[in-house]
């Protein structure tokens, strides 16, 4: 079993060799080499698994209770030297699997899953007994969470080399453990950097940067002159700096097309969710900062700024020149309109239409045209009371009239 916290940081673990090749820390700070290990050791399986599914072959990666433990600062009860091959749902876990327990709405399945390992809250404290071995943490959820960005991080970055056929343009500069899949393109003078991963069939125009450790997804389309930060996820068919919706009304009726000569701006650890497409500004840039989170299916207008961790759900959409600020939860297909700006920290709730700017921060709406969620609410209430509204007000009418 491992021990508690605070006896880990004051006296570290026993040097040695744990369990499938992975060695423990004794310093003080051991949390973070414990954790520089934990990944070397995962990419290392990783890979050998990657190499073996190209050689036509399946291995499994394995890792013991006590590994996993040591990477979440967990402590462990039951048996610590059990294999962990696999991540499952606690409803459906099998033997050799690891799950969490977060909701207590699914506490009964703790009592008759068939995982091996548990991640429990260290609050958490079981009515009945265990069989799976339960990994105590400050937060299962969170910790769950860890093990399936550590290991998406690293099957993610598993593939490397240049597949054929595949192109990149005159006066590129690609760097290192770069992995370019077969018919991805590159056009020309373009920078991409390392440890970058381009899926089959994506596309990158001219004059595009792409920064470290960013992943295009199959058949996502990054056009000319936009900039990729670093650590980002372009998923698969996303479209990066198309065209924005210019148009001038002619005298005749018609529509003459306003040139789009601006870009689109992806700061670091951007994730831009499936057949997400951003608008190119008609002048200047398109701006994702640092952190922000676009879901599948939305549409951001030309010289959108969209604010730091700021999250976007399903089939909502931005029209031009429109400000959001940093920390904005805006729910799914919600409708803003351009040239407006909207505060920091606001939540918008789902099919809301957003058509006035949001001056006071921490604000949260609903409906549409979209107000203030307890108004909205009150105002639902009331709605729903019209049909009984009406039979009372025509009472009153008559009992007047009479």
């Amino acid at each position: 079993m491992l021990g508690k916290r605070a006896e880990n940081d004051q006296l570290g673990y026993a040097s040695g060799k744990v369990g499938g090749g992975f060695q423990v820390s004794t310093s003080i700070s051991g949390y973070f080499i414990r954790k520089v290990q934990f990944v070397s050791y995962l990419s290392g399986l990783i890979a050998r698994q990657y190499r073996a599914l190209c050689d036509g072959r399946q291995i499994y990666m394995k890792f013991t209770v006590k590994q996993i433990a040591t990477l979440l600062e967990g402590e462990v009860t039951g048996n610590d030297t059990l294999t962990i091959s696999g991540l499952a749902k606690i409803e459906e876990g099998q033997p050799g699997d690891i799950s969490f327990l977060s909701n207590l709405k699914y506490e009964p399945f703790l009592y008759t899953t068939q995982a091996s390992a548990v991640i429990v809250d260290r609050s958490f404290a079981p009515k009945k007994p265990v069989v799976a071995s339960l990994i105590f943490v400050e937060n299962s959820y969170s910790a769950f969470t860890r093990l399936l960005e550590e290991y998406y991080q690293q099957l993610s970055f598993a593939r490397a080399g240049v597949e054929q056929p595949s192109y990149v343009g005159e006066g590129s500069q690609i760097g290192e453990y770069i992995y370019r899949g077969a018919f991805s393109y590159i056009g020309q003078n373009c920078q991409i950097g390392k440890n970058v991963k381009i899926y089959p069939h994506a596309y990158v125009g001219n004059n595009v940067r792409v920064g470290d450790n960013t992943i295009i997804h199959p058949g996502a389309r990054i056009l000319d002159n936009c900039i990729i930060g670093k650590n980002c996820v372009i998923h698969p068919n996303a479209v990066i700096g198309s065209e924005g919706f210019g148009f001038a009304p002619q005298l005749d009726g018609t529509y003459k097309t306003i040139p789009q000569l601006g870009n689109v701006i992806l700061e670091d650890f951007v994730n831009v969710g499936a057949n997400t497409t951003i608008d190119c500004a008609t002048m200047g840039s398109t701006v994702i900062r640092q952190g922000a989170k676009l879901d599948n299916l939305i549409q951001i207008g030309h010289n959108v700024e969209i604010g730091k961790n700021t999250v976007i759900a399903a089939q909502s959409g931005v029209s031009g020149s429109t400000k959001i600020g940093e920390n904005c939860v805006i729910a799914g297909q919600v409708g803003i309109v351009g040239h407006i700006s909207v505060a920091n920290g606001t939540k918008v709730g789902a099919q809301s239409g957003l058509s006035k700017s949001v001056k006071e921060e921490g604000t949260s709406l609903n409906g549409s045209p979209a107000f203030e969620l307890k108004d909205s609410l009150r105002s639902l209430a009331v709605y729903r009371r019209l049909p009984e509204l009406e039979q009372q007000v025509r009472k009153l009418e008559k009992e007047k009239e009479g």
